[in-house]
This record gives C-alpha cells, structure tokens and sequence, in this order.
C-alpha cells in the first residue's frame, strides 16, 4: 500500500529535531512521498533544499494569502526565476482568504492572479488555499488555462466541489474528516467520487482527533485514509490506491 500527503509543511521549524525520524516512519507506514507547498519567499530556500535532501519530497513554491502583508512585488519576479531554476511540481500555496479580519482582498487577488498566470505559463498546476472566497476562486479560474490543481482542505458545497472538480481539479481531505461531528466534511467525502479526492494531513496544522492536540505529523495521514475508507464503506486498499494514483496523475510525480 502506498500513499501521497499532498499538502505537509515538513520545511516547518518544529520538524528540525526529528524530520529525519518522521519520514523514516513514514516510510514504513507507506507514506513514501510528500508535497511540501510554501508559503513565503522568505523561507523558500529552506523548502527547496529539504525537498533536494529528500527524495520523497516533492517541491512546490507560492506566496500564501495570510502572508499577505509580507509579500512584495519583486517576490512575484523570484517566483518566475525559482520555478526556471528548481522545477517545483505546482504553483502554491496560493488563494484567497477572506475569513481573515480586516484583510486586503484587492492586494491578495491581485497576488493570487498574478500567480495564476506564472503557473498557466509554466503550465502548473496549483495548490488552492480558500477561506470564505469559493466563488471568488472559482470565477477567476475560469480566466486561466490551468493545468488542474488541488483544493486544499476543500469545505465548500457539493456544487462548488463539482466545479471545480470541471475544471480539472482535486479536493484534498485530511485530519478534519476524523472527527466525529464533522458532519459536513463527511458528507462531502462520502458524495464526491474517490477519482477526485486526494488525502493530506496540513502538519503541522489541522491536526485529527486522535492527536487532538498535538502536532500534527505527515506519519497520521494513515488516521485519515482509515475515516474516508469507513466513510466511502470502501477498503482501504482501494482508497489508498485511487488517492495515490490522482496524486500522481495531478503533480505528475
């Protein structure tokens, strides 16, 4: 059995002390590789040379929208030069989050659009973070040719999920899927077919409710394969197996 965290933030400082034992469990659990999206130009050095010091990670490189007010014009410059000069498999994180108070929509489209572009020219796909601004997303969208891309966390309605799922993108589930009354979360799993799902864990943020608490790890993706598989009435083989497969198919890894 073999599966894909498609959204970890393994380049985090809290993963300093034992990165190493993480991904060595990880391994054994069959987690073998990883998506690490970033989120500031700032910490993309460290990103990149994770991502070059292992070889389940896979690097993808973004300015996020709560970081907003830390981006610069020039970053939008070094984002064009970094994707020439290391190859990441997707543009990201990037989006909208509108659930931030007292937030700069203009200045946080306009990076968002910006960055749509730089991955429709270097034919990316991208990785969405989407807080309040599902239609606002998904209007602009439909300006780009973009080559797919994953929704991170996805907690929109079913049919927001089925547009974009038209327009070639996957909706990633994760540690909120675990728990109990996450009744929205669950119905979303269960009615968007497996073909367009793919599993993360955010660590090492939005951890399950078996590590409520704690860190979350890239090594819990497990926790969140076993509730989608309960949720689907599916085998976990099969899930594991179809997730991993849209992964691939999606970061073309």
């Amino acid at each position: 059995m073999k599966l894909i965290d498609t959204h970890c933030h393994l380049d985090d400082t809290i993963f300093d002390s034992d990165r190493d034992e993480i991904l060595q469990h990880c391994s054994q659990l069959g987690i073998n590789k990883i998506i690490l999206p970033a989120t500031k130009a700032k910490c993309w050095n460290k990103t990149i040379q994770i991502s070059e010091n292992y070889k389940e990670t896979y690097l993808t490189l973004g300015l996020h929208p709560l970081f907003i007010s830390e981006h610069i014009n020039a970053d939008l410059d070094r984002l064009k030069e970094s994707i020439v000069a290391h190859k990441p498999v997707a543009v990201g994180e990037i989006g909208l989050d509108f659930y931030i108070k007292n937030t700069d929509k203009t200045r946080q489209t306009d990076f968002f659009v910006q960055q749509l572009d730089i991955a429709q020219e270097h034919k990316l796909p991208v990785i969405l973070h989407v807080r309040k601004a599902h239609d606002e997303i998904l209007t602009l969208l439909k300006e780009f040719n973009i080559s797919g891309g994953s929704c991170h966390a996805f907690n929109g309605t079913l049919d927001q999920a089925k547009r974009y799922i038209d327009l070639g993108f996957k909706l990633g589930f994760g540690g909120t899927m675990t728990y109990p009354n996450a009744r929205k979360i669950h119905q979303l799993a269960k009615d968007i077919a497996i073909e367009h799902i793919l599993l993360e864990t955010d660590a090492p943020d939005m951890t399950g409710h078996a590590h409520k608490g704690e860190r979350n790890s890239p090594e819990y993706l497990v926790d969140a394969l076993n509730s989608l598989a309960e949720i689907k009435s599916m085998d976990v083989e099969t899930i594991a197996d179809q997730t991993t497969k849209n992964a691939e198919a999606l970061f073309k890894i």
